[in-house]
């Protein structure tokens, strides 16, 4: 293993490379243009950016936030985007290098290696979601807009994912055994105790459609009834694909904690909003930004999150 500070520096650095792409996404995806061409260009003046003038961070510092050629000023959200996403691997890699090595502390080899696979697919999948969802909370903040091309590809990667897990389980490993009984007897036989056991393959597999497919018609549910009480649409569907994405990473019921959190993180700024008196009851408010801070919360803090509130019930 490498040490924990080489490990971060690494996350790190590959954070800023992730967070300049994302740039190019959250620039060109809203208004569906193409990833790859033309090169990035100021977009003021269209002219080319020079390779040492596109190193994360570094450029923007170098020149003072301008362009180098028309000197129209080049926004902050450039290097706030790379420095979040560089930030948010760092933290990742903090989280689950430390897991790692608890794993290697294991005193039984089979349950390493299970449990390595484990973390380490846990461990990519935060750094995928938190791509994702800083991606997407740029996005719906600036365009009010959550573009398929992010949602739709999260929910198959978060299924894929999954499927990789599903490799590196055990014999038996996640069997459950669902107990019933045939009601159905006839003279001289046996009563057939009707039990159904699921296959771990099957219970993960199985476990996942539900969650997403739960967490994607709640949300839809409550779009269709603030459409028969208001007369309005008050929930886009890409909120709906956004929360069945967070479902297919996390589960349902983080995926239910960042539907929490998003929601009084919306309302607290709805309330500032009416309060300086920049919004009404009618007012557009990117719920999907809040969504996507909801479900960064909840793929770092998720599980201590749930654990501690299924205590005090």
């Amino acid at each position: 293993m490498m040490s924990p500070l080489v490990f971060e520096i690494v996350a790190f650095v590959l954070g800023l490379l992730f967070g300049s792409f994302l740039n190019v996404c959250i620039a060109r995806l809203p208004r569906h243009e193409s990833l790859w061409h033309p090169r990035s260009h100021c977009p003021h003046c269209s002219k080319t950016i020079r390779w040492y003038d596109n190193i994360p961070v570094l450029s923007w510092i170098l020149l003072r936030g301008r362009c180098r050629d028309c000197g129209e000023s080049i926004s902050w959200r450039y290097p706030a985007v790379e420095l979040a996403t560089a930030i948010w691997f760092t933290l990742v890699a903090a989280v689950f290098n430390a897991r790692l090595l608890n794993v290697l502390h294991e005193q039984v080899p089979a349950f390493q290696t299970e449990h390595l696979a484990d973390q380490s697919i846990a461990g990519i999948a935060a750094l995928i979601l938190g791509f994702l969802l800083i991606g997407l909370l740029v996005m719906d903040w600036r365009t009010h807009t959550l573009p398929n091309a992010f949602t739709t590809p999260g929910i198959a990667i978060g299924f894929f994912l999954t499927c990789c897990q599903i490799i590196f389980l055990g014999p038996k490993e996640g069997d459950v055994m669902l107990h019933g009984k045939n009601p159905i007897t006839s003279a001289g036989s046996t009563v057939d105790k009707g039990n159904l056991i699921l296959t771990g393959p099957e219970h993960i597999v199985l476990g996942w459609l539900a969650s997403v497919a739960a967490a994607a018609c709640l949300l839809l549910l409550i779009r269709f009834l603030y459409q028969k009480l208001r007369g309005r649409e008050g929930l886009g569907l890409g909120d709906v694909k956004l929360i069945a994405m967070i479902a297919a990473f996390l589960s349902f019921w983080p995926a239910m904690l960042s539907l929490f959190v998003g929601v009084v993180l919306c309302s607290l700024f709805a309330v500032t909003l009416m309060a300086r008196g920049k919004a009404n009851a009618t007012t557009q408010l990117p719920l999907g930004t809040f969504l996507c801070i909801g479900g960064l919360v909840a793929t770092l803090f998720g599980a201590p999150l749930i654990a501690w509130y299924s205590t005090l019930l």
